[in-house]
C-alpha cells in the first residue's frame, strides 16, 4: 500500500527542470530578475520553467533575439530542448536560412550529420556566425519533423530592392512606419540616403512576410527564430500573420538595461545578461 502512495504521489511531483545555461555576456549579471521572464499583460516576472509551461501548447511561438549576444543563441536552445521534453516539436524556423537553402535542408533532415565545417558547407551556409547558430540548426535537423528557412533569397533581395512595394498602410501604423524608418537609418550608421529607404522598407516588409507564410503554414508546434524587430507584434511578422491562423505568442529575449517591450510589442520579455555596447559605426565617422 505504501508502495502505491508514494507513485501516487511522485506522478503529481513537477518534472525537474533544467538548469539554465551559464551566463556568457559579462554584464548586467547583478540585474533584478536576471534570466527570468515578464507577463507583459500582467506585469509578473515568472521562472523560465513558468514560460515553458505557457508556451508548451502553443501552436506557433516568435522568438526574438539581440543577434551578437551569445546568451540568447543558449537560451533559445535551451528553450526549444525543454519544449521537446513536455511535447514533440514539428517545425523550427530559422531567419538565418535563406529559401535557396530548403532543399539541403530537407536532404539532410533526419540523416546522420557530418561534422564541422562540413555541415556547413553542405547547407550553403552563408552570412551569419555558424559558432552562434550551428547548434540550432543541427537541433532543428535531427529533432523536429523539418527545419525550415525563412529568410528571402538573393534574388528576392534583388527584386525587392529594385522594384520596393511600399509599406502596407493597413497593417503599419504611422507610428510604426515612422519606427521602422528610424531603424533602417540607425541598422545604415545614419547615412542611408533617403531614396534608398524604401528600397529598405521594403525587403523588411517582404522577409515578415515571408517569415508569416512559412511559420503559419508549417506543421505545429513551431517556433520561429529571428531578430528582436521581426517578431515585434506591432513592427514585424505578426502584422503578416493569417487572420484564420491561431495568433503566434512572441517572446523576446531582452539584455538587461535596455528597455523593456510592453504588451503591444511581446507577449513575455525574458532578461538576459549583456554584451558590451559596440559602436559598429566608429569607423565611418
Amino acid at each position: 500500500m505504501r508502495v502505491l502512495v508514494v507513485s501516487w504521489l511522485l506522478m503529481w511531483l513537477p518534472l525537474p527542470v533544467m538548469a539554465l545555461p551559464d551566463w556568457q555576456s559579462p554584464e548586467g549579471l547583478d540585474a533584478e530578475h536576471l534570466g527570468q521572464v515578464l507577463n507583459t499583460r500582467t506585469g509578473e516576472w515568472v521562472g523560465a520553467e513558468q514560460l515553458v509551461a505557457a508556451l508548451a501548447d502553443q501552436p506557433a511561438v516568435l522568438l526574438g533575439e539581440k543577434h551578437d549576444n551569445p546568451d540568447h543563441q543558449a537560451l533559445q536552445l535551451w528553450l526549444l530542448q525543454a519544449l521537446q521534453s513536455e511535447r514533440e516539436q514539428a517545425s523550427l524556423v530559422m531567419e538565418m536560412l535563406r529559401s535557396e537553402q530548403q532543399l539541403q535542408l530537407d536532404q539532410w533532415q533526419g540523416q546522420p550529420l557530418p561534422d564541422d565545417p562540413a555541415l556547413p558547407e553542405k547547407l550553403g551556409w552563408q552570412g551569419w556566425d555558424w559558432s552562434a547558430y550551428g547548434e540550432l540548426v543541427r537541433w532543428g535537423l535531427t529533432y523536429p519533423e523539418r527545419l525550415l528557412a525563412s529568410n528571402l533569397s538573393r534574388d528576392e533581395i534583388q527584386a525587392a530592392y529594385h522594384e520596393p512595394e511600399r509599406l502596407d498602410t493597413s497593417r503599419y501604423s504611422p507610428e510604426a512606419r515612422e519606427e521602422l524608418g528610424r531603424v533602417m537609418q540607425r541598422s545604415h550608421c545614419d547615412k542611408l540616403p533617403e531614396e534608398r529607404l524604401p528600397a529598405m522598407l521594403a525587403i523588411q516588409q517582404a522577409r515578415d512576410q515571408r517569415m508569416a507564410s512559412v511559420l503559419s503554414a508549417a506543421d505545429t508546434p513551431g517556433l520561429l527564430v529571428a531578430g528582436a524587430f521581426h517578431v515585434r507584434k506591432d513592427l514585424g511578422v505578426p502584422l503578416h500573420w493569417p487572420a484564420a491562423v491561431a495568433e503566434p505568442v512572441v517572446v523576446m529575449l531582452v539584455e538587461a538595461g535596455s528597455d523593456l517591450p510592453h504588451a503591444d510589442q511581446a507577449d513575455w520579455v525574458w532578461l538576459t545578461a549583456a554584451q558590451p555596447e559596440q559602436d559598429y559605426c566608429a569607423q565611418l565617422r
